[in-house]
């Protein structure tokens, strides 16, 4: 008997399978991955600063030193390189945003924004639009989450059984379950969005934003290793070929890229930049957000050998290693969850729909 059933085949998927196989937990993995494209489509990039009020996100300090050391070790398990640190290129609009970064460079930031603002571009940005200096964010970067989903599936391809979850042939118990001839101690369902779809679950509250996103070629610009971010992102991924994004979305979550989500990404390119470019790929995706923000983890209320892992949003790259080590401990009865994470907050969700 294995000890946990998988199921899902993304970002939070594959972070736990990951921890599992460095903990020495047996498991399966049970998912098709064509069924959510989210994981694959995201850019991966990490942030440790919230621009909108300029403050520090949320675990910021823990989550940077926790992400940089599960990537790293993944990239040795896996031979292949998934991360790159990359500093943030943030233009002002106007001096009081100067001053605030200054400020707060200095005090609860200072780990995460260079304390000098830029006043003349770099040659690597020519023919990026700054028009009054720029701050840089430090101990920021993307993981490649699509080289991450393909290496890892190929590593641990004697654990997948690559088809769509089929939740009437799960059988559960009080001390273990069964799904057709596999039997487990525990299942834990990491769907993303699609978690609608599974009635031991689908009381948990997500509000799914949906993402387009661009793959563009802009031979004039130089920008490399780095993002640059004004009410949107550009990141070099080759030479001339970058990615921009992104969109939000609550009222249309079909999997399909629009034309509205297209003129938006072209208004959001020509803020950034005064060249000509070419867009050479669409797509889009559904991020799995919570409607507190937070994820959301730990057993169903009933079925305390069934697990959710979801919630992790538009910032799963970040989110993902440092709460899979929570919930590894939590197993291994060496902590609590984390009571912001908990899904404890929402039972009471599930005692009014049952």
């Amino acid at each position: 008997m294995t000890e946990f059933i998988i199921v899902g085949r993304g970002l939070a998927a594959t972070t736990l399978a990951h921890t599992f196989y460095q903990h020495q937990i047996s498991f399966k993995i049970i998912g098709d991955p064509n069924l959510s494209t989210s994981s694959k489509v995201a850019a991966g990039i990490w942030n440790p600063v919230v621009f909108k009020r300029l403050t520090k996100s949320w675990l910021a300090e823990d989550l940077v030193p926790c992400l940089l050391a599960f990537y790293s070790e993944c990239e040795q398990c896996l031979q292949k390189k998934i991360i790159t640190e990359r500093p943030i290129i943030k233009p002002f609009t106007e001096d009081q945003e100067k001053i605030l970064w200054k400020k707060k460079a200095t005090t609860d930031l200072k780990n995460f924004l260079e304390p000098d603002v830029q006043s003349l571009p770099t040659p690597e940005l020519e023919y990026f639009k700054i028009i009054n200096g720029y701050g840089i964010v430090r101990n920021s970067g993307n993981l490649n989450v699509s080289d991450f989903l393909e290496a890892s599936s190929g590593f641990f391809k004697e654990h997948i059984l690559e088809e769509v979850f089929d939740y009437r042939l799960l059988q559960t118990s009080w001390d273990h379950v069964k799904y057709k001839e596999l039997e487990a101690k525990h299942i834990i369902f990491c769907e993303g969005y699609l978690v609608k779809d599974n009635p031991f679950f689908n009381w948990i509250p997500l509000k799914p934003a949906k993402g387009e996103i661009l793959t563009i070629d802009a031979p004039e610009l130089r920008l490399k290793n780095s993002i640059f971010n004004r009410n949107g992102f550009l990141m070099d991924i080759s030479k001339g070929r970058y990615r921009a994004g992104a969109t939000y979305a609550w009222d249309d979550l079909t999997r399909e890229s629009t034309e509205k989500g297209l003129e938006e990404l072209h208004s959001k390119i020509r803020q950034m930049i005064s060249c000509d470019y070419s867009v050479i790929k669409r797509e889009a995706g559904i991020r799995p957000s919570s409607v507190d923000r937070r994820p959301i983890i730990g057993a169903h209320p009933i079925h305390q050998n069934l697990f959710v892992f979801n919630g992790l949003g538009t910032k799963g790259v970040m989110l993902a290693p440092y709460f899979v080590k929570n919930f590894v401990n939590f197993y291994l009865q060496k902590e609590q969850l984390n009571k912001e994470v908990d899904i404890k907050r929402f039972y009471h969700l599930y005692d009014t729909k049952n």
